[in-house]
């Protein structure tokens, strides 16, 4: 299935280089074929078809399309192969469905380089049906009168010859077309010599069909024949003598019995959206021969189901053409239409990454070994995107490199081929054209996002556009249409040699519009829903990065995003390791940092915000997150002094995020012990400083768990209200992990909220809370040391060194609810160790509470009550969960 590639040859002087054109396997298209094929040839030999109703729908024509480049011309001539002869066909291709009936290929180039016109279509299925080795009659003689109109003082068998007709399918035509105009001139006693009185012959044949004259009762049952032998012999007859030739095909007997597969190839060179001449004479034939089946492969999908184009084609809609219909588009109740029909509209897929390796590997070889390596065969086929023509651009380069005396190399072949822009602009409008360089700065859009990038008031073009195959859809995306990734890549980054390529001032111009136009649809989006605005902040960063932009919008949608602490990915990868230098580099940095952080141990992110707020590239109001979330890192990593001083400075600037500040300051007021400051400050904090989630973490604190749940209650139902997410789901984690101190049984409802709460959100301290609060209900089991030493792990590489004290406490309620207290011992040793900062201090005093045990030292804690009492309500909760186990048992 491979022949010989001519241009690879003829690039190099190796005589031992093997270069042959590698057939990647289709597989599933020629099952698709196959099946196909079965199910017509199963309508056909039905009784009720007849080849001269020209009202039933049709099933006899299937489509594959796609992008430039794709593989279809290749398809279509392997197809032609495998239908030939089974010697032509891959073993993997398996045996088709049907057996004793004779399969005709003919494939018919209709690209405008092979020159191919519509008399040449005719000619040539004729000339392919003369392998039957007899006279078609009813068609020859329509033929030759149309023939000796046409192109007088010119022989059929000249012009045969000329085309290559003569030499790809022998020169049997023209005797068969002469001993049938000979057999009816005989049949109504005509005199003379018939080849050159084709006019006459026509004229006493339609007497006779008119008569119905025993003489020619063979030609009699073509109903037609009279009437197109009466008609003028121009291209418009021509076009309706197919159904001739299916007539003449439907009279062979049954051990004669052929059916012709007709493969048209490159159709897209038929015509355009609006010069449709030749399509319609095409599409007359496929109507009029429903006993042959013809397999069309070009750029893009078939239209003819399409009712709108009624009056350019005579032949429209899903009626007509059900299997070429969207599916919406074919009436439910047809009962013509086959019950077990495949979809005959077929978008030619990518290659896989093991296809496009394969492909490479045999495309060039010496002593049946692989002349492109595996490196090199890896960096071309991950940036093909599966994409064929890219692969043999890529060896065409591979031959280019070594005629320098070079070895290639893999870096050699991180390139974009300018071709692939040709190719791709070759049969696109200049509207189209200019609609296609405005998506390509998108990852995805819609009509109306496409119309604006372009600067254009009305959608047709980009309506025009998304119906080419390089255009892929997802319908359940936020915005349904995308790039195929290689043209979208070329198109960005390679030279664009065409004529009215555009200059780096049209892609900023473009840039800018794209930009506004998605802020656009952000401040017009329902709700200011949260998908949308993370679709235009990722599309909308990238290209305000790229190309230099103002921030404009994406400072308020940067604020949003931020406010609902949900935390997706919404950032470009980094085209390369660099500090940021402009106000759009430093927004994506700071918003890639802050996703980051869920993922990252806290130093990094410190570090990352750091370099953040040295560039000061950012507006003031962003340079307070970039100060705000360095706090916050640096309280996680235990440095609670700096973080303290970043807090009051946000406090002190009295932006957005100062009441946020001052809740932190709340909390490191709390983390010192100082709980009366921390108290007091969180009556001021209201629901911006989320007072009640403060109020919260100091309840629990007192051995007051069931306070605390109905702060962080409290807590969870103002966010809600509020629409964060991100806070709902934090108060939810804590209010399970206050509950699971005095109540493990109520504890799994809440755990189950907290996780479901979680879902699609990015948030990994208030996981670890979560997997806190399972811990504290499980203590006691045997389960609870292996979730500890797992949490442990988790904290050490998160880098969140505040949230270990925690779980060392929730380790010594485990312990003092088992009364172990020389695991104990080690555990306020290691709680020692984690508060020698002073922050989390009393943690040791809480450890001892629950255990029953002296303090051993001073810690200089102010709680909000008596510490006798404090103590009292820490050994009650461990001696109510020690009641509860033994009840259990």
């Amino acid at each position: 299935m491979a022949g010989r590639d001519l241009r690879a040859l003829f690039s190099t002087n190796d005589r031992g280089l093997e270069a042959v054109e590698a057939f990647t396997n289709r597989q599933l298209q020629w099952e698709l074929v196959a099946a196909a094929l079965s199910e017509h040839l199963r309508l056909i030999n039905e009784s009720a078809f007849g080849v001269e109703d020209l009202e039933r729908p049709r099933h006899n024509v299937m489509v594959f399309h796609g992008v430039g480049g794709i593989g279809k011309t290749t398809l279509s001539r392997k197809l032609e192969a495998a239908l030939a002869g089974a010697d032509q066909r891959p073993a993997q291709w398996g045996e088709p469905a049907w057996s004793g009936q004779r399969i005709l290929p003919v494939r018919i180039d209709l690209a405008r380089s092979a020159g191919t016109s519509f008399e040449d279509v005719i000619l040539t299925v004729r000339a392919a049906l003369a392998e039957l080795g007899r006279p078609l009659p009813a068609f020859d003689i329509a033929l030759r009168r149309y023939w000796e109109t046409q192109h007088p003082g010119e022989p059929l068998e000249e012009y045969l010859r000329r085309g290559g007709l003569a030499g790809r399918f022998g020169k049997a035509m023209p005797q068969q077309m002469q001993s049938a105009l000979a057999d009816v001139a005989q049949a109504l006693l005509l005199p003379g010599t018939v080849g050159t009185a084709a006019g006459a012959l026509v004229g006493s044949l339609t007497r006779a069909l008119r008569e119905r004259r025993q003489t020619v009762r063979a030609l009699a049952g073509c109903a037609r024949l009279a009437d197109l032998l009466e008609a003028d012999p121009d291209l418009e007859a021509l076009s309706f003598y197919p159904h001739l030739l299916a007539w003449e095909l439907a009279q062979l007997p049954a051990d004669k019995r052929v059916m012709p597969v007709i493969l048209l190839d490159t159709f897209e060179d038929v015509g355009d959206r609006t010069h449709r001449d030749l399509e319609r004479l095409i599409q007359r034939v496929v109507w009029l021969m429903p006993n042959c089946f013809f397999v069309i492969t070009g750029r893009s999908r078939l239209q003819w189901a399409d009712a709108a184009l009624q009056g350019q084609l005579d032949y429209t809609g899903p009626a007509a053409w059900p299997h070429l219909a969207l599916p919406a588009a074919i009436p439910a109740a047809r009962a013509a239409r086959p019950p077990h029909g495949h979809a005959r509209q077929v978008l030619i897929g990518d290659f896989s990454p093991e296809d496009c390796d394969d492909h490479l590997a045999r495309r060039l070889t010496r002593d049946g070994e692989p002349l492109i390596s595996e490196e090199i065969r890896q960096v071309i086929a991950g940036r093909s995107h599966g994409l064929p023509l890219y692969l043999d651009l890529s060896v065409m380069r591979f031959l280019e490199i070594r005629r320098t005396g070079r070895s290639p190399a893999p870096a050699d072949f991180d390139h974009d081929f300018p071709a692939l822009i040709a190719r791709t602009l070759s049969d696109l409008t200049a509207p189209e054209r200019h609609v296609l360089r405005s998506v390509s700065l998108l990852d995805a859009f819609d009509l109306p996002l496409a119309a604006r990038a372009a600067g254009l008031t009305h959608e047709a073009p980009a309506l025009r556009l998304i119906e080419r195959p390089f255009v892929r859809q997802d319908p359940f995306g936020l915005w349904p249409y995308h790039l195929h990734g290689l043209i979208r890549s070329t198109f960005r980054d390679a030279d664009d040699h065409a004529d009215d390529r555009w200059s780096p001032r049209d892609w900023h111009q473009a840039a800018q519009r794209t930009l506004t136009a998605l802020g656009e649809q952000w401040t017009a989006g329902t709700s200011r829903d949260r998908r949308l605005l993370v679709g235009c902040l990722r599309q909308g960063l990238a290209i305000a990065r790229d190309y230099n932009l103002d921030l404009d919008w994406l400072t308020d949608a940067a604020w949003t995003y931020v406010s609902d602490s949900v935390w997706e990915p919404v950032t470009p990868p980094a085209p390369g390791a660099r500090a940021p230098g402009t106000p759009a580099d430093a927004l994506v940095e700071l918003l890639s940092t802050l996703t980051r952080r869920q993922h990252e141990h806290r130093a990094r992110t410190v570090s990352r915000l750091t370099a953040v707020l040295d560039a000061d590239l950012l507006p003031a109001d962003l340079q307070e997150v970039a100060l705000y979330y360095r706090a916050k890192a640096l309280r996680d990593t235990g440095r609670a002094a700096q973080s303290r001083r970043d807090y009051q400075q946000v406090a002190d600037q009295g932006g957005r995020l100062a009441p946020a500040a001052r809740r932190g300051l709340a909390h490191a007021a709390r983390l010192a012990g100082d709980f009366p400051t921390a108290l007091a400050a969180a009556q001021n904090l209201g629901w911006e400083g989320r007072h009640q989630r403060v109020l919260g973490d100091l309840y629990w604190l007192q051995g007051q768990p069931e306070r605390a749940a109905a702060a962080y209650l409290a807590g969870r139902t103002e966010a809600e209200l509020h629409g964060k997410a991100g806070e709902a789901a934090h108060s939810q984690a804590l209010r399970a992990f206050a509950i699971a101190l005095y109540s493990p049984d109520q504890a799994t409802a809440e755990i189950d909220l907290a996780h479901q709460l979680l879902t699609g959100l990015n948030l990994r301290a208030t996981t670890i809370n979560v997997r806190r609060a399972e811990l504290i209900r499980d203590a006691g089991s045997d389960s609870v040391d292996d979730q500890i030493a797992t949490l442990r792990t988790e904290l050490d590489i998160a880098g969140l060194n505040s949230l270990t004290p925690a779980i060392e406490l929730a380790c010594a309620f485990h312990q003092a609810v088992l009364d172990d207290h020389t695991a104990l011992h080690a555990t306020l040793t290691r709680l020692r160790e984690h508060t020698s900062d002073e922050d989390h201090a009393y943690f040791v005093d809480i450890a001892q509470f629950m255990a029953d045990v002296p303090a051993d030292q001073a810690s200089g804690v102010r709680w909000l009550d008596s510490e006798q009492h404090i103590r009292s309500r820490w050994r009650g909760l461990v001696i109510a969960r020690q009641a509860h186990l033994n009840a259990g048992h």
